[in-house]
């Protein structure tokens, strides 16, 4: 679905049949990925955003990526890159929300019957809740997880130990974008000094609650998905699919999903923080925008900030981990002798230190996925050095999720891709508009089942951009190839609100 706006904005400027810039009155422009299409889906607010962002202290670059839409301060589906600030709002609320791919050795046919695929939602959701404020306490046969472990959780994001309390395979943190973030002086002792602090403020008197959160994927558009893979015919695809460990044929499980309640506290305590001592010392803010509130490098401030987002991606990582290792375990019990292992785990809401033209800096990735390509210094040692580290972005349950691979060209986005699809309808919009029946007719027509007895308006495809243009853009681009296509069998959502 493409929706067109009149423009009050500055026009984009055409370099290439998907690539454009958007001038602003004071910087260098704005990059912009996207075919002509696409770039049609962006709404004054979003380009607004991008120009705000792009002129805020400090900053360097911004990418505005196909799947772009307006955010918190900053657009989602952008890239904003500074030396000298960290800025909260490029990052949000849901700290390290992240995409995760386990693959199953599961042949397609074996969950082809609709029982078994009922038998393994149900499976599932005994061991993963969704919804806001479920945690582990709410299902029969998940993890439990006390106060002393989530601290450790926290400080020490997937270590051998924590995953061995948790019944994670301790190799699986060598298939992570970032298995653990450190403090702002890159030690663990400044996250567990600031945790001692946080854990007495009155934002955080809930902590062994949220701590419960581990293993659960809440609510809004984040998921768990049963797919079945389908890698590209082209030698290229077969060859970095079989670096990634995917197997074409079987089936995968994708999950989408952040730092929960523990994440939301972080983050709402340092806008809050940050917003009044830009009140009390009278400090103007970008573009009026109380959303872009930043904390110069070196500062008490941006220490807190970076120490209190290291211990929510610390989390969000762990959860991701027992998710998927909650996930084999149901379907070992409705597949006996399942196995599986963890193709990758990458981050879209972050800020990570890394080399952006030849200068270190804090590349703010908010709704955005990190692209290396094969041969980037980073990925030196990792499994992927010579292919390049697996992009996972999901699209829809009709069209399908992608896994790509990052091209050269990736150096021209700060290397960074989409993180999806993008929403074109906002959420009030789409569950006033959206026919229900419809809705649900398109699922059933693809054979797509779901643990919500109606799919939630609010995330139906028609929601969202359309992802074979946005993938389209992404590869007219130069940034990355696609490698396989995964197909939905059944999806698991937050129930509760669909239900309603």
């Amino acid at each position: 679905m493409t929706t067109t706006h009149a423009r009050t904005t500055p026009p984009m400027i055409s370099t290439g049949e998907a690539t454009a810039i958007l001038p602003t009155e004071t910087t260098a422009p704005i990059k912009v990925i996207g075919t002509e299409a696409i770039r049609e889906t962006f709404d004054d607010l979003c380009i607004q955003q991008a120009i705000n962002s792009r002129t805020a202290p400090g900053v360097t670059d911004v990418v505005l990526n196909p799947d772009a839409h307006c955010g918190y301060g900053a657009p989602v589906g952008c890239v904003m890159v500074s030396p000298s600030h960290v800025y909260p709002g490029p990052v949000g609320v849901d700290i390290k929300c992240s995409m995760s791919l386990l693959q199953l050795d599961v042949p397609a046919d074996v969950i082809e019957d609709r029982k078994t695929r009922r038998a393994l939602i149900a499976a599932i959701c005994k061991r993963t809740p969704t919804g806001a404020g479920k945690g582990q306490r709410s299902v029969p046969n998940g993890r439990r997880v006390n106060r002393t472990l989530g601290m450790q959780a926290v400080i020490e994001g997937a270590s051998e130990s924590v995953c061995e309390q948790l019944g994670i395979p301790s190799n699986w943190a060598d298939r992570c974008e970032d298995s653990f973030h450190v403090g702002h002086d890159d030690t663990r002792d400044a996250l567990a000094s600031r945790l001692d602090w946080l854990t007495d403020q009155r934002h955080m008197t809930n902590f062994s609650d949220k701590m419960t959160q581990l293993g659960s994927y809440g609510g809004g558009n984040h998921f768990g998905e049963c797919e079945v893979v389908e890698i590209g015919d082209d030698d290229r695809s077969k060859s970095v699919a079989e670096t990634f460990g995917l197997r074409d044929g079987k089936v995968a499980f994708l999950s989408h999903c952040g730092s929960r309640g523990f994440g939301h506290n972080l983050a709402s305590g340092q806008f809050k923080a940050l917003q009044e001592k830009f009140s009390r010392w009278n400090i103007p803010l970008p573009a009026g925008d109380r959303q872009l509130v930043y904390a110069p490098l070196g500062s008490e401030e941006a220490n807190h900030y970076l120490d209190d987002m290291a211990l929510g991606a610390n989390f969000a990582t762990v959860n991701h981990l027992l998710i998927n290792a909650l996930v084999l375990e149901a379907f070992q019990e409705v597949i006996p002798g399942t196995t599986g292992d963890l193709v990758y785990f990458i981050s879209h809401n972050i800020a990570r230190k890394e080399i952006v033209n030849n200068v270190p800096s804090w590349v703010h990735r908010k709704g955005a996925t990190r692209a290396f390509p094969g041969g980037h210094h980073a990925l030196v040692g990792t499994p992927f050095a010579h292919t390049g580290h697996p992009i996972l972005l999901p699209g829809n349950p009709r069209d399908g999720s992608a896994v790509m691979v990052a091209d050269e060209g990736a150096e021209q986005s700060c290397f960074s891709v989409n993180h999806g699809a993008g929403r074109v309808l906002g959420r009030k919009q789409a569950k006033r508009t959206l026919d229900q029946s419809t809705i649900d007719s398109e699922l059933e027509d693809h054979d797509i089942l779901s643990n919500c007895r109606f799919y939630p308006k609010d995330e139906a495809p028609a929601a969202y951009k359309d992802f074979n243009e946005v993938l389209a853009s992404v590869k007219k681009a130069g940034l990355a190839s696609e490698v396989a296509r995964l197909k939905a069998r059944f999806v698991i959502k937050d129930a509760s609100k669909a239900d309603d």
